[in-house]
């Protein structure tokens, strides 16, 4: 009778191990990059995990209960949605009756505004006070040692520093445009005055070419549009004797930045220059796409301000380069490529981290220069995007499935690749609202907000299978907070950025530059005409790319360097 037990209990053991193993496999297995032949149906969050993070269970209100399960229709979790049925928010499958953030949150009143504006305002000053008093002329504040910190000068291949940091006062040249759209006019005078007296770019610091762009070069280029707009539209901003100095720095750092062009074969830039010196002889060829595909709106805005073309044409050829490397099957980009041979050196294909800007560039040149073949290239882009990336339900609001996300695939062939998204994924919403889709931005747009909510900020990586954190912590991005502020416009109505008149849009790194016909007024190919070939370009480049740089320039880009570097130093 013993054994006789003991063999039923065996075999009951082994049905449960095997059952469990059965559920791992077509339940977790994606997560872990196994590849099943089975269709995966975007089953979202099989797991409900605890806050506290030391066990896992099920939810009984789980958000995936909310959902139509397609591979099994006997064991729907919810009924089916009819044509006639009422569209339900998005936001309804997040929630778990109303809490106290959403009846703190979901209106604002004149008094609730007027708290969170001032609050808003004294979280910037106590950075920016702290920063000046314990840091500047240094790079930024260390919080913890309350001291100033630059590169890391004893550990170079520290990039997590070294790329963003190059004793050059970032923080105070980064929060210029800030002062001035916060009112304070005295403060962002002095400001002024100390980057004018104080910064300069000739530098022993090797930085990257992407992050000196977004943050240097285009916080210099919006104060300098601000204080000498004839407008006006933030008041009487003018600086006496003021001689166009934050211009002469912006053009003086972007010069600086131009070697990281030269001698490479595909024309995609470098990552990473040293400042005095170029392109530092070990660096690497790999570069990822939004590092050397988001320089346009930069450097276009400073050739049209100067009148020297060589900036937004180096731009431009790096964002054609990357552009032809895309899939003949997908339509998609890589994340990571050879800048010598063009090969994808990293195939993951996303809206993250290593792509998120280069489609925002695209959208935002054409809305700022009006050129027709940025907005060509960037249709061609979102709509291999919502056929390749986008998986759920195809009606944001209503019908059966999953909600919609956008995950990462294999740029050749559009197989998902993983089940995590990144908290830089959160700009998509906004760029969204540019391009007119606001249906599907306010959709996307609730996903991250039910996970802010869940967790009081975005984790940096976030495994949407498992609905948990892969990464934990919040470096205080902005793309969830842009993309809020395009769709509801923030609390501040009577400020400058929303009068009617008064139309702006943000760099990537949120600086603002005005959208202003001077800078539409001739196309790209009329300002700087090519020659005419009887040869029929490829549909996806335009003449100019058929063009050596040596005919359309009389000289070769080093030789435009070298000019560059002669102007600035006087000698021609």
């Amino acid at each position: 009778m013993m054994q006789w037990r003991s063999v039923v209990v065996g075999l009951l053991v082994l049905r449960v191990v095997l059952n469990c193993v059965v559920w791992l496999v077509f339940g977790l297995g994606p997560s872990w990059g196994f590849d099943f032949p089975v269709k995966f149906t975007f089953n979202l969050h099989k797991i409900e995990l605890l806050n506290n993070g030391d066990r896992a269970t099920v939810k009984p209100n789980a958000w995936s209960q909310h959902m139509h399960d397609n591979r099994n229709p006997q064991t729907k979790t919810c009924s089916k949605i009819s044509g006639n049925s009422p569209k339900m928010s998005y936001l309804s499958f997040f929630q778990e009756g109303r809490d106290d953030y959403d009846r703190k949150y979901s209106s604002f009143p004149d008094a609730l505004k007027v708290k969170m504006r001032g609050m808003a305002k004294d979280m910037f000053y106590f950075g920016y006070d702290n920063y000046m008093k314990f840091a500047f002329p240094e790079d930024e504040l260390n919080p913890i040692a309350c001291e100033g910190r630059g590169p890391d000068v004893l550990n170079p291949s520290n990039i997590n520093i070294n790329d963003v940091l190059g004793n050059y006062s970032l923080t105070l040249i980064d929060a210029l445009d800030t002062l001035l759209v916060l009112g304070n006019v005295t403060e962002f005078h002095r400001a002024v005055k100390l980057v004018i007296d104080t910064v300069s770019f000739d530098k022993d610091s090797t930085v990257q070419v992407f992050e000196a762009n977004i943050r240097i070069l285009g916080s210099l280029i919006s104060a300098h549009i601000l204080l000498t707009d004839p407008r006006h539209p933030f008041g009487d901003v003018g600086l006496k004797d003021y001689d166009n100095e934050l211009l002469h720095l912006a053009h003086d750092l972007a010069v600086r930045l131009l070697p990281a062009f030269e001698n490479t074969s595909t024309g995609i830039p470098y990552p990473r220059v040293n400042l005095k010196t170029g392109v530092p002889p070990d660096s690497i060829n790999e570069t990822c796409t939004a590092g050397a595909g988001s320089l346009l709106v930069e450097f276009g805005i400073l050739s049209r301000l100067i009148g020297d073309s060589t900036f937004e044409w180096v731009a431009r050829r790096a964002v054609k380069a990357l552009w032809n490397l895309r899939s003949n099957e997908t339509g998609l980009l890589g994340n990571v490529v050879n800048i010598q041979t063009g090969q994808w050196v990293g195939k993951q294909s996303g809206l993250g981290a290593g792509m998120d800007s280069f489609y925002e560039y695209l959208l935002k040149s054409y809305i700022l220069f009006g050129e027709k073949e940025d907005y060509r290239m960037f249709s061609a882009a979102y709509e291999s995007i919502q056929s390749h990336l986008r998986k759920g339900r195809e009606a944001c609001n209503e019908g059966e499935g999953d909600p919609p996300l956008y995950v990462n695939v294999n740029m050749l062939n559009g197989q998902i690749m993983n089940t995590w998204i990144d908290s830089l994924q959160a700009f998509f919403p906004g760029l969204q609202v540019l391009n007119g889709d606001v249906e599907n931005a306010i959709c996307l747009h609730a996903f991250y907000y039910a996970i802010w909510k869940r967790f009081g900020a975005l984790p940096e990586r976030y495994n949407w299978q498992l609905q948990a954190p892969d990464v934990l912590f919040y470096p205080l991005r902005p793309e969830l907070v842009e993309s809020t502020y395009l769709l509801y416009q923030l609390f501040d109505e009577e400020n400058p950025l929303h009068k009617s008149e008064n139309k702006y849009i943000f760099t990537t790194e949120g600086h603002v530059v005005p959208i202003d016909q001077h800078f539409r007024k001739n196309s790209w190919e009329e300002q700087y005409p090519c020659e005419e070939s009887n040869k029929e370009p490829p549909a996806n480049i335009s003449n100019c790319e058929r063009i050596p740089e040596e005919r359309r320039y009389g000289l070769p880009l080093k030789s435009m360097y070298m000019r560059q570097i002669d102007h600035m130093v006087g000698l021609s």
